[in-house]
Formats: C-alpha cells, structure tokens, sequence
C-alpha cells in the first residue's frame, strides 16, 4: 500500500512539472514557407536569402529565426560578385547578427572557391566566418582538410587547425637580401 501510495505521488509531481515546463513554452510569432528575403543596404542588394520554411520567434527576449528545412543565401561582394552557402538546417540569433548553418554546409564563391564542412558560423557583423568543425576548402591555389576555421570572407586572412593536403606558397625574397 506504501508502494502504491509514493507511486501516485511520485506520477502526480511529474505530471505538475511537465505542465509547467509546456505553459512556459513559447510559440513562434509566424511561420513562413517558400520564402524569398532580400537583404539591402542603401538601396544595394546584399543578399538574397531563401528557404523552404522559415519559424520566427522575434517575439521572444532572445529573438531568433529558424530554418529547420535548408537555406540558401547568394550574397554579393564590394564588386557585386555572387557568392553562395547552402545548409540544410539555419539559425539567425537578430540580436548579435550571428547565423549558424548546420548540415552539408557548401559556401562556394565567385572564383570557385569551395568550402564545405558540417557546421559553419556567419558573423554577419564583422563578416567573419568560423567553425570548430572538420572542413575542406578547394581554389586554384589549396585543397586541404583541417580542423577548425576562422576567416574572413575573402578568405585573404585565416586560421586552422593542422592542415592536411596542398598549399600553394610564394616565396618572396627579402628586401635586404637583393642588395
């Protein structure tokens, strides 16, 4: 009988907690399918976002927007160039600018450049992109796998872990060795 007795109890505490835990839980201010964002800055296409659904929860204290089906962003350089990045699942945090892709991340640029990897950050801020995860970059110049990434988007200044593949070097010869 004591058994049976903590067994209710013990059933009726849970079932208080998980109706609690549910009428915490926020709902999405609008969900979206087929979407096309356009993103401008003085009039000046920056980027074309978009996904097969999009959920946004900007109605929450730490505002967000989800794309649990893929994304693809084209984004355009200083010169107007198209770059692309496809994910199969995306974050936008619109408080700190920061976007997260996630799954078969592939961002390939003007020049062909190709980096894929399996989770990619988008600091759309200081347009800065970094990953702690495996990746593989391929241009005319390198083709290697490493780990870890951080790098700004022209890829001109970057970062990794051990490298493993072909990099291309210039050996330039120093200024007081031409004398």
């Amino acid at each position: 009988m004591v058994a049976t007795m903590a067994l209710f109890i013990s059933c009726g505490d849970n079932a208080q907690a998980l109706k609690e835990i549910n009428t915490d839980l926020q709902e999405p201010l609008g969900t979206a399918s087929n979407i096309r964002m356009i993103y401008t800055d003085s009039i000046k296409i920056q980027a074309i976002l978009t996904a097969p659904k999009h959920v946004d929860y900007t109605n929450l204290s730490f505002r967000y927007a989800e794309f649990p089906e893929g994304l693809k962003v084209i984004f355009y350089d200083e010169l107007e160039q198209e770059n692309e990045v496809v994910a199969d699942y995306g974050i936008l945090y619109n408080d700190t600018k920061l976007i997260d892709l996630k799954g078969n991340v592939r961002l390939q640029s003007h020049d062909g450049s190709v980096l894929t990897t399996s989770q990619l950050f988008w600091d759309a801020e200081s347009e800065w992109l970094f990953t702690e995860q495996p990746f593989k970059f391929e241009d005319t110049d390198y083709n290697f796998d490493a780990l870890r990434l951080d790098t700004n988007k022209g890829f001109t200044k970057f970062q990794t872990g051990s490298l493993i593949g072909t990099v291309t070097v210039s050996e330039e010869k120093d200024s007081l060795d031409q004398q």
